[in-house]
């Protein structure tokens, strides 16, 4: 009896030192710089990738997680507070948010819950409309990103915003590949003064230490080079499979083809340079939409065309949506 008593005396004196020295010693904030230069790297890979402006999606990343700081982040590595939804087969954590003991993912590392935000936004038909802006315009995403029911806090576009200019994160919708090295994350006393013309050439490159990615209608897409499956391109990519048949309109039947574009997020409603094409032969309207970057539906309803109706050879196809007087 006494051998057990001691014991318990001296669990409980361990169990006392070890609470004494958390206390003494609590897990390091965040600070918000730290955040930005940690990840940084990370918002601007997934922009080249999925189009999501990598100022908004650090906006969001510094909002919903705390800097980093939050029991979500800490815990389940998720900072961006997206829910289990039904479809998730990972991990799961749960925690009291808008009801009760709600699901959220847990990831194995932070740069994959940057990898999930961008394919659930991507992903989803009730996001499409945000990637119909230029990336540069996050008052127009935070607004869209309201709208399309990401969060209920009336306040939720104006809170990114100010985040976004009070620490300067406009400048990483710009940037063309990942910065290395020390960030300045002094703000840049010209930021909104000045309007620059952004829009990409129809083949810009876009650097990458492996293979060269392209921009067409400011939509990134990669060619088909010999030797590609959608396994090469979903590791070079980080796209899944599904989602690149998706944004391509392609069969999950249809084989590669050596030289065709691939692109790499959803393509939009219009083009923004053309505004019709003239119809040879042979080309079909997926070829259409594949050469000037804009989604399928969106050609049927510009040009009144029927589901599965293709385009009369030498007639003109808009590409956009036409004005009265084009009629």
């Amino acid at each position: 009896m006494r051998v057990f008593l001691s014991y318990i005396l001296i669990s409980l004196q361990l169990l006392a030192s070890a609470q004494s020295s958390n206390r003494k010693n609590p897990v390091e904030k965040i600070t918000r710089s730290d955040y930005i230069e940690m990840y940084a790297p990370f918002a601007v890979k997934e922009m080249l990738i999925s189009g999501v402006p990598a100022s908004i999606t650090l906006a969001q990343g510094i909002l919903e997680s705390g800097d980093g700081n939050s029991t979500l982040s800490r815990n389940a590595n998720n900072h961006f507070g997206i829910k289990c939804h039904g479809m998730w087969e990972g991990d799961k954590y749960y925690m009291d948010d808008d009801a009760k003991g709600e699901c959220f993912r847990v990831y194995t590392s932070v740069f994959d819950s940057y990898r999930d935000h961008s394919e659930f936004l991507s992903g989803r038909s009730r996001y499409a409309a945000l990637f119909e802006l230029r990336r540069t315009d996050y008052k127009g995403w935070a607004h869209g990103l309201k709208k399309a029911g990401y969060a209920t806090n009336p306040k939720y576009p104006a809170l990114l915003i100010k985040i976004i200019e009070e620490n300067a994160l406009a400048k990483f919708d710009k940037m063309k590949s990942p910065p290395e090295g020390k960030l300045n994350l002094q703000k840049d006393e010209e930021q909104g003064k000045k309007k620059q013309n952004t829009e990409a050439p129809k083949e810009a490159i876009v650097s990458t230490s492996q293979r060269q990615m392209y921009l067409r209608n400011e939509i990134r897409y990669v060619r088909v080079e010999e030797g590609d499956t959608y396994e090469t391109l979903e590791r070079f990519t980080q796209v899944r499979k599904r989602l690149l048949q998706k944004y391509n309109d392609k069969a999950s039947s249809a084989p590669l083809v050596v030289g065709e574009l691939i692109y790499l997020q959803p393509k939009r409603g219009k083009n923004r340079k053309h505004i019709y094409h003239i119809v040879a032969k042979g080309e079909t309207l997926r070829w259409i939409s594949q050469e000037y970057g804009i989604q399928m539906k969106h050609l049927y309803k510009h040009n009144e065309f029927s589901l599965g109706e293709e385009p009369v050879v030498g007639k003109k196809v808009w590409l956009r949506k036409r004005k009265r007087n084009e009629y």
